[in-house]
């Protein structure tokens, strides 16, 4: 009979061009497709799939149920000039669509030693997540898109397409960064940034609404906005206001402590050319 190990956990469609290394591991029904690489110490979950000419360099953990599409390379040395060798992971949760040439590297020893991205996440062809990032949930990264070395994406954020996000910069939980902005400071939670230098446009309305933030909950964050960028008080100034004129939830409440804990600033705001402050750029249809 055979073994436990051997009858539960062989995958069952490696093709013949692949190269494994023998210390990784890979869990049952993993799908690995012609002239893939898997390298030392990679860890594979249940259900993942390869397609063609995907590389895995480790150590990397790689979550269930992920769908990895054609020359992506993950867990490879991080892009860092003082990086010499050191091991440092990758770790992927459970459920990511990793499309066509996307790339997500290792963490640094100066750093988290750790690159992580969570669940339920798309990360679309020829992005970028470089070392030491932090990517949360539900995140969605456009084509073309580069994360720079030590930066935090909030659960709900969009990226997109071609858009540069600089080191150490935040992006907040539901914001939405416009096609090809240049993002050098950190986007408060659900709002909207555009432009060369990013700069706040409006509130992520629609985002908000496809993520079930209630109508009360969303007229608030468009309160904050106007407090922050309306009224011309600086940034503890605004934030002091803001806890005593909103009502108290937790979406404020977690858009105040990420004002608070802000150390490169937060982007600045601008009129809208469309037109003065109103719908029309708070919709979220900038994308």
């Amino acid at each position: 009979m055979k073994s436990f190990e051997t009858a539960t956990f062989r995958p069952r469609k490696i093709h013949s061009t692949a190269v494994i290394h023998p210390t990784a591991k890979l869990g049952r029904d993993v799908e690995v497709g012609p002239y893939c690489v898997i390298g030392a110490e990679v860890v594979i979950g249940d259900g993942t799939r390869l397609a063609s000419h995907v590389v895995i360099d480790g150590p990397a953990i790689i979550g269930r149920n992920c769908r990895i599409a054609s020359f992506a390379c993950l867990g490879g040395d991080p892009q860092d000039v003082k990086y010499a060798g050191e091991k440092t992971t990758l770790v992927i949760g459970d459920n990511n669509l990793i499309r066509e040439y996307a790339t997500i590297h290792r963490g640094t020893p100066g750093g988290r030693g750790e690159t992580r991205v969570g669940n339920n996440n798309m990360i679309m062809s020829y992005a970028h997540i470089a070392h030491d990032c932090v990517v949360g949930d539900n995140v969605i990264i456009t084509g073309g898109a580069a994360i720079a070395g030590h930066v935090t994406v909030e659960d709900y954020a969009v990226i997109g397409g071609m858009a540069g996000v600089h080191q150490f910069v935040r992006v907040g939980r539901m914001a939405m960064v416009g096609g090809m902005a240049k993002v050098v400071k950190d986007i408060p939670p659900y709002f909207l940034v555009d432009g060369n230098p990013a700069r706040a446009i409006g509130v992520n309305i629609v985002g908000m609404r496809r993520n079930g933030v209630a109508p009360e909950v969303r007229a608030e964050i468009r309160k904050a906005f106007k407090i922050l960028y309306e009224s011309r008080l600086n940034a503890s100034q605004a934030i002091a206001r803001m806890e005593q004129e909103l009502v108290e939830c937790e979406e404020i409440k977690h858009l105040i402590d990420f004002l608070k804990m802000s150390s490169r600033g937060i982007c600045s705001s601008r009129p809208w050319e469309g037109g003065p402050a109103g719908d029309a750029r708070e919709t979220g249809d900038l994308v």
